[in-house]
């Protein structure tokens, strides 16, 4: 037996001596890349925070000492050191979570995924611990140096700093890297701490400097009280979290095991709360992953563990669709600019950066301040295109309504990975976008169903210049072209079965990644002798006059959308038949307001029922 098979709880880590934690770490990460190799997963931050992990388990006692990781995705190891050794089915229905599940276990408290958060959690649960009296207790709380740009994270800083006696423990896990190399102000500030010498050594120099050279006590005063000052931001930039009162540890080599376990404790022995500044490789311990300059193993599918080549190469999809128009449009408009949240490459602005590299602008992880900047673009007199996963734009809905919305803003939003997604579980799945939106005065959104209607809807939302536009498509491959057989006024018309003798008729709404099924849909319900037309809106919100016109010209209506079915494209087409005085019956068909586990997009349409032979089935139901 390997040391890693002896690991049931965290008390079996501290037991380990040094050399064991040596083989230990080595093991962990052969599992990982064996295991993720075969599922999938998030594959190069884990090989980052081995060594971290060990010694968190090392120093501290997880339960009764709470971890808090930011965003999550770098909780492997911790699953794996607090006796989760299954991952047979990582990301996969009744298997383990992508991210931290209290479902899991009691070492488990945030099931985040969204970046940024983590130190809003500790700082809330070190007030508690100290209302109660729980004075033995920490809070250890993991943060990339990417989740740092995120706006949140220093409003909980500026808190954390307002209270000097809680016990809180902040690890800066600094690898340069969120899904790409780390932007801004503040990654220039690490990039400073992580390369210079330390402050305390060349002050020592400096005090050594000053009496060999024999100057006068007043002016040796006076010059190392400016070596101070000066160094204070330029060799010792720590300074800047020691001016929030926090003190800081650091910056440590986080593949030091002894080294980070000897920073943990000292951090561990002081009264209030700490940063600990622990320098990571990401990918570390896995050739593929450490040569990788893209980070492609940041999150990964299935892959040949020796070489890190995907096992079937991904196909043609949505993302590459809007990679080569946003390109096309770019180049006829040159007042065309992008804007993406540390995501560059996984929302398709990759080759739109490599040609026009003035007119991208990455604002790290903070969806709040890209759309309130992109609406100081609009009023300057670009057109912005905001490129975002739609389960992050729910972090930026205040700025959407009064920042663009309110200020008829020309910015385009585009939602990257719409509706189900499904292996990364509740917080990923992206299917609030539609009705979160529809209550936004004066916002167009587009949900397209091909290729063909992407690169049209694009086109038609960088030509709105005085309200908001949003173009949502799902994650994934694209299916086949779907044309139209005729165009009522806007609306596409997908099918028409006219049944000979069919007493009753039905109109069949797909919205965007559903107007498939609702093709199929139709088909069937054809067969039960019921005259079917099928439509897809293209534009969705607001709803369109012509839409409301072909409720009332049937019997029964059905739509199909993937958001969420209350409140959603059906709720809002039914709204807008009753003011118009419609009254025909609608079935609305949707996802349910709840969080969905982590399983397979195919999984949740089945779980969901919105298999067209499940919507059939309502719709004959509903015809009784």
């Amino acid at each position: 037996m390997g040391v890693l098979d002896r690991i049931g709880s965290p008390a079996d880590v501290r037991r380990l001596t040094s050399s064991q934690v040596t083989e230990l770490a080595d093991e962990i990460r052969t599992f990982l890349v064996e295991n993720v190799s075969r599922t999938g997963g998030h594959l190069g931050p884990n090989l980052g925070v081995v060594e971290l992990t060990i010694a968190m388990h090392r120093v501290f006692d997880s339960p009764r000492d709470t971890f808090v990781f930011d965003t999550g995705h770098q909780s492997y190891v911790h699953k794996l050191l607090t006796g989760r050794g299954d991952f047979t089915r990582l990301r996969k229905r009744d298997g383990l979570s992508g991210y931290p599940s209290r479902a899991e276990s009691e070492h488990d408290v945030v099931e985040n995924s969204h970046a940024s958060t983590a130190l809003s959690w500790a700082d809330g649960i070190a007030k508690a611990n100290q209302l109660q009296g729980r004075a033995d207790r920490h809070v250890v709380a993991v943060i990339g140096d990417g989740a740092l740009t995120g706006g949140m994270a220093w409003e909980a800083l500026n808190n954390i700093a307002a209270d000097a006696d809680r016990r809180l423990v902040v690890v800066v896990n600094d690898n340069g890297r969120s899904y790409a190399p780390t932007i801004g102000g503040l990654a220039h500030h690490l990039d400073t701490l992580r390369t210079t010498q330390g402050y305390e050594n060349v002050l020592s120099w400096g005090k050594k400097a000053l009496k060999r050279s024999g100057t006068p006590g007043r002016m040796a005063y006076d010059a190392l009280h400016g070596l101070k000052k000066g160094l204070k931001d330029v060799v010792a930039p720590q300074g800047m979290f020691e001016d929030l009162g926090i003190k800081y540890v650091g910056p440590v080599d986080g593949h030091d095991e002894p080294a980070v376990e000897r920073a943990l404790r000292r951090a561990r022995s002081f009264a209030g709360p700490v940063i600990v500044h622990v320098i990571t490789e990401k990918g570390r311990g896995y050739r593929p992953a450490e040569e990788d300059v893209a980070d492609r193993f940041h999150a990964v599918g299935v892959i040949h563990p020796e070489t890190g080549l995907p096992i079937a190469p991904s196909r043609f999809g949505w993302t590459s669709v809007f990679a080569d128009e946003i390109v096309s449009i770019g180049r006829r408009r040159p007042d065309v600019v992008a804007i993406t949240a540390a995501m560059l490459e996984p929302v398709g602005l990759k080759r739109f950066a490599a040609e026009f590299p003035d007119r991208v602008f990455d604002v790290g992880i903070a969806e709040q301040h890209a759309a309130t900047s992109a609406a100081g673009m609009a009023f300057g007199g670009l057109h912005p295109v905001v490129a975002v996963y739609a389960t992050f734009l729910n972090r930026a809905f205040d700025q959407v309504v009064m920042d663009v919305a309110l200020h008829k803003a020309g910015v385009t939003f585009v939602l990257d990975r719409a509706g189900l997604t499904g292996d990364d579980g509740a917080s990923h799945n992206g299917m609030w976008d539609m009705a979160m939106l529809c209550v936004v005065p004066g916002l167009r959104l587009a949900a397209p169903r091909d290729e063909d209607t992407l690169r049209r809807a694009l086109r038609e939302a960088v030509d709105v210049e005085d309200a908001p536009t949003v173009v949502r498509y799902p994650k994934g491959a694209m299916g086949p072209t779907i044309p139209a057989v005729d165009d009522a006024d806007g609306v596409d018309v997908l099918a028409r079965h006219d049944v000979p003798g069919g007493a009753r008729s039905v109109l069949v709404v797909g919205v965007g990644a559903m107007a498939a099924t609702a093709v199929e849909v139709g088909a069937q319900l054809a067969t039960h002798g019921l005259r079917t037309t099928v439509v897809d809106p293209r534009w969705v919100l607001p709803v369109q006059d012509q839409l409301v016109k072909l409720v009332g010209e049937h019997d029964h209506v059905v739509t199909i959308e993937d958001g969420l079915v209350e409140g959603g494209v059906g709720a809002q087409v039914a709204r807008a038949a009753a003011v118009a005085g419609v009254t025909t019956p609608l079935l609305a068909r949707g996802i349910p307001r709840r969080f969905l586990a982590h399983a397979t997009r195919d999984q949740l349409l089945d779980e969901l029922r919105l298999r067209p032979a499940d919507v059939v089935r309502d719709v004959l139901a509903a015809l009784g």
